[in-house]
């Protein structure tokens, strides 16, 4: 079923423990490759008032810059040191970024590489984002400090020593080819503790290293955050192939279609703790039948980031796509924090591409991916009374711009959703009755 493929192949994020979020505050977004002044800006301006509850970023650490392919995304993800800064921006923007998101309860949620260097193609130079010299061949990366006597060398069980195969599990997870950290620096946080938590200090999202018992402790003793706010994520950069991480290409109608009802689908279903992806957009270009966008850094003048702006009907332009500005999406954040804590009930299906399902007696929607209508009368498991349909329109003055649905009080109501509709999906949660 084409509708589930989709929905798995998005993946639905999780993480251990509580997400620290403030109360009430249920999803985060990725904002993939922003500037750090963009991102203070973005959680004032959109993502507090409407209800997002953290905001993932790209790696804060010096990384060493490459320029052939011209800035790849997976530059981010070569680091050289713990310094704070990147192309998108220096330690006191950062730290701005932790202070403004915070003031409005928005966290800062680091996708932090930490527990190894940038691979043996990296070279000996000074070309890096902070200016500091690096070898990467011999081990030396003195800005941190590490020598090759801090490594696990031959980690990968290959003849060349290299990942020789992307599609061989063991090979990726092994990290052949970079440099994997073995030190007393590492093994006990000191490096890290104080060149990388102190200063950054908030909520760790991606860290691919065993040892995480020090990581609660980070900040606490520097004045950054209490450590009932520190927090770790497992997950692994590879895991964001496929899953809209390092841009979008033009989608087709049918395409954003899909992917505003696969995105909804997640933010209503009780699994989990969401994330959203905001990216920027490019033109695949194949040569020789070879996709060399693949790994495309975000839009940029000369290497140099560019500003997200806002356009007047509030989405981003200078090619930035923001999907988590798409109403449908934002619409959904906010049904989330709206329906948090009720139960998975009243599921019906088609048997096809026809779905509905609901939360509690709080939420409710229904999908329609299939090529013919849907009109059926479903339990909605909400209270009697109209309610709007927050995909199609607001709910403005007591009245809707949208599609008015009629609960009964029984909690049953007629549904029907044209397989033509621009959003062939309907939600309706306790906040939106009329």
């Amino acid at each position: 079923m084409k509708f589930f493929l989709l929905l798995s192949a998005l993946g639905l994020c999780w993480a251990q423990y509580s997400p620290n979020t403030q109360q009430g505050r249920t999803s985060m977004v990725h904002l993939f490759e922003w500037r750090w002044v963009d991102i203070a800006q973005e959680c004032e301006r959109y993502l507090a008032p409407n209800g997002f509850g953290g905001v993932q970023i790209s790696p804060p650490n010096e990384n060493i810059v490459v320029n052939n392919p011209s800035r790849p995304l997976w530059e981010r993800y070569q680091p050289i040191s713990y310094k704070t800064c990147t192309r998108s921006g220096n330690e006191d923007e950062f730290r701005n970024i932790v202070t403004r998101c915070n003031n409005v309860g928005v966290r800062i949620y680091v996708h932090a590489v930490i527990n190894h260097m940038c691979g043996e193609g990296g070279g000996a130079r000074t070309s890096s984002t902070c200016g500091s010299y690096f070898n990467a061949g011999n081990r030396e990366f003195p800005a941190v400090p590490y020598s090759a006597w801090d490594f696990n060398d031959g980690k990968c069980k290959t003849s060349s020593g290299g990942i020789e195969s992307y599609n061989d599990a063991y090979q990726v997870i092994d990290l052949g080819g970079e440099a994997i950290t073995s030190s007393e620096y590492f093994g006990n946080g000191r490096v890290a503790e104080f060149k990388y938590g102190a200063k950054l200090g908030t909520v760790i999202r991606r860290w691919n290293g065993e040892k995480m018992a020090y990581l609660k402790n980070w900040g606490e003793g520097w004045g950054f955050m209490p450590s009932d706010r520190a927090l770790v994520f497992v997950d692994n950069h590879d895991n964001q192939r496929g899953h809209g991480a390092g841009g979008s290409s033009i989608l087709t109608f049918w395409d954003a279609r899909l992917y505003k009802m696969a995105v909804g689908f997640m933010l209503a279903h009780p699994y989990g703790f969401t994330r959203v992806m905001s990216s920027y957009r490019w033109q695949r270009n194949f040569v020789n039948g070879q996709d060399v966008n693949d790994w495309i850094g975000p839009p940029n003048n000369n290497g140099v980031i560019k500003e997200v702006t806002i356009n007047p009907d509030t989405t981003c332009g200078n090619d930035w796509v923001c999907e988590h500005r798409w109403r449908q999406i934002r619409i959904m954040v906010i049904f989330r924090n709206v329906v948090d804590g009720q139960p998975f009930q009243n599921w019906w299906d088609n048997g096809s591409n026809q779905v509905a399902f609901g939360r509690g007696n709080k939420g409710f929607l229904v999908f329609n991916n299939d090529d013919w209508s849907l009109s059926t009368t479903l339990q909605t498991g909400l209270p009697g009374g109209t309610y709007c349909d927050v995909i199609s329109g607001d709910k403005i003055n007591g009245d809707c711009t949208g599609i008015k649905v009629y609960v009964s009080s029984d909690g049953k109501a007629q549904i029907s959703i044209s397989n033509s509709a621009e959003d062939p999906f309907i939600a309706i949660h306790a906040d939106s009755k009329l």
